[in-house]
């Protein structure tokens, strides 16, 4: 219960500071060096980290600042490309699902990939 609190207690004050992006919180909270990993730090441990409401409630304080502030200033936290290769059908679907919901396919993309992802679907390396 003492980790709980500590990270409510973490992503509580970061997500009230008004000068807080999104990038930052996700960075100090979620990051591979935020108090989550830190805390839980094997697969096992935060997988059942992830299925707490503190969790959820975190999803939805990281979904608010990127409603206030979607782009994050290059001085904060530096953008990085990736490209992905997907089928055509793929690349339409998500296109269109950006339309539907009238956002940007890039910032369809950041929300699916903030998700969490059950391990059975992901292919294993072959």
């Amino acid at each position: 219960m003492e980790k709980l609190q500590a990270i409510q207690q973490r992503a509580t004050a970061l997500f009230e500071k008004a000068e807080t992006d999104w990038a930052t919180f996700f960075r100090e909270v979620l990051g591979v060096t935020g108090i989550v990993h830190r805390t839980y730090p094997t697969p096992e441990t935060l997988a059942e980290f992830e299925k707490t409401p503190l969790y959820q409630e975190i999803q939805q304080m990281l979904l608010k600042l990127r409603e206030k502030n979607a782009e994050v200033p290059a001085d904060v936290e530096p953008t990085r490309v990736i490209t992905v290769r997907l089928p055509k059908s793929l690349h339409e679907a998500l296109r269109a699902e950006a339309h539907t919901r009238q956002t940007s396919m890039n910032q369809l993309c950041i929300s699916k990939l903030l998700q969490i992802i059950d391990q059975q679907f992901v292919p294993a390396e072959v």
